[in-house]
């Protein structure tokens, strides 16, 4: 995904974390029910606004992180950025791809936030296949992944939908073997199990 022009849209930053390397997760934050919030109760990554005191997008992205979460830089190994994703309300997002070792203290404001999702990545990339996402972008009203109680759609869902694009080929053979299923053959859609912290 490419950044766009200069002055076209707010930048911002948010950090796609995997930790758990037997099982690999991903973790991720659902907005708080508040009134008038563009994101209220919707599923997000960790991040907010590359502020002008930010003297890049990844430091605003680790500043950000810290403010909400309380992870530490130092907890987390920088991997890479995933490039540009636009959303629908001029907001450019760069998202930064990082391993966090788990450590720390998970904690958030309640009134920005409501819930961590500690998310794996076998049953969303199970998802993404059964619904036939792999080798498309699908449009912004069919593109979702149930996790439990809720739906990761809108820019989130494309970020996610990059990400598992990436990991498809060295994740598939894991999962047919896993799960029984013979390739092409996939029954009902799977939730993900999140694991919560309230």
């Amino acid at each position: 995904m490419n950044q766009p022009e200069e002055g076209c849209f707010d930048a911002t930053a948010v950090f796609l974390l995997l930790f758990d390397i037997l099982n690999p997760h991903l973790l991720a934050v659902l907005k708080s029910d508040t009134e008038g919030y563009p994101w209220r109760n919707q599923v997000a990554l960790p991040g907010g606004h590359v502020d002008e005191k930010d003297d890049t997008a990844l430091d605003a992205a680790f500043r950000e992180l810290e403010e909400e979460l309380q992870i530490t830089r130092k907890d987390v190994r920088y991997i890479g950025t995933l490039g540009h994703f636009q959303t629908i309300n001029n907001k450019d997002i760069e998202v930064f791809a990082g391993a966090w070792n788990g450590r720390g203290n998970l904690s958030f404001d309640k009134a920005e936030i409501s819930r961590i999702f500690k998310l794996p990545i076998s049953p969303l990339l199970q998802i993404h296949v059964a619904r036939g996402y792999h080798g498309r972008l699908p449009g912004v009203l069919e593109l979702s992944y149930p996790v439990e109680d809720v739906q990761i759609w809108g820019v989130t869902g494309k970020i996610i939908h990059f990400l598992l694009e990436q990991l498809y080929s060295v994740f598939v053979t894991e999962i047919y073997s896993a799960s029984g299923v013979k390739k092409g053959s996939f029954g009902k859609t799977p939730k993900v199990p999140a694991n919560k912290t309230d």
